[in-house]
């Protein structure tokens, strides 16, 4: 039998978190462990359950959730922490993803969302919708023309890449799954899962939010955003 995710919900909302836990623990896959309703307890749990995905809000009493998350990345490395929150702002989203935050998903998501993002990242990977990326890329192309001398020069790593990597690249990067990379590109799971492994090993890179950073810092996903 497959093993069920373990799950840590961290909210300072007592009927929203009843709702999440009879939504999570109705699937197969997925079990709550324990329930936080402030960032210290949701750290003093993390520690003690060592739950494979911390589900944390970012408004909380006592040490709200973006506090909570440097402490949870410091304690507790082996959790996967995705942020649920009602905050569709960018500037959030960029403190997540610089602090080792794995997704960003809003409240007002539907259930299957959630439930794909738990999943996404539990098997390693990040988890950003598609619309989310696509503002930090926006905000990043207009911050100044340091980025775009930066992508153009020709000591870049990202020169490495192949144009097949590049393009499994940008997909990465703009939150698309191994799967749905495979059928935009026409390749199988497999080819794209060599060729992520590859470009990550020429970029330097070890996890999948370091991936989205490289590639906003350069800009190098402008195209894919048309």
């Amino acid at each position: 039998m497959k093993r069920s995710i373990s799950i840590l919900l961290a909210d300072d909302h007592a009927v929203l978190r009843a709702g999440m836990r009879a939504l999570l623990d109705a699937e197969p896959d997925m079990m709550v462990v324990g329930e936080a309703g402030d960032g210290n307890e949701c750290i003093d749990l993390a520690v003690r359950l060592r739950p494979d995905v911390v589900l944390l809000d970012i408004n909380m009493p006592n040490m709200n959730g973006l506090e909570a998350l440097d402490r949870l990345v410091e304690l507790v490395p082996e959790s996967r922490v995705l942020v649920l929150t009602m905050h569709d702002d960018a500037g959030y989203l960029r403190r997540v993803l610089a602090a080792g935050g794995v997704g960003y998903v809003l409240k007002q998501a539907a259930a299957d969302e959630l439930l794909s993002a738990i999943r996404a990242v539990y098997e390693g990977g990040t988890y950003l919708h598609p619309a989310h990326t696509k503002v930090l890329l926006e905000q990043s192309h207009e911050a100044g023309t340091a980025r775009v001398e930066l992508r153009e020069g020709t000591g870049s790593r990202r020169d490495l890449l192949s144009d097949r990597e590049m393009q499994v690249f940008r997909l990465l990067a703009l939150g698309y799954r191994n799967g749905e990379i495979a059928e935009q590109l026409q390749l199988s799971v497999k080819t794209v899962e060599t060729y992520k492994s590859r470009l990550m090993q020429k970029l330097g890179l070890r996890s999948r939010a370091a991936l989205v950073r490289y590639a906003l810092d350069l800009g190098i996903l402008n195209h894919a955003t048309d």
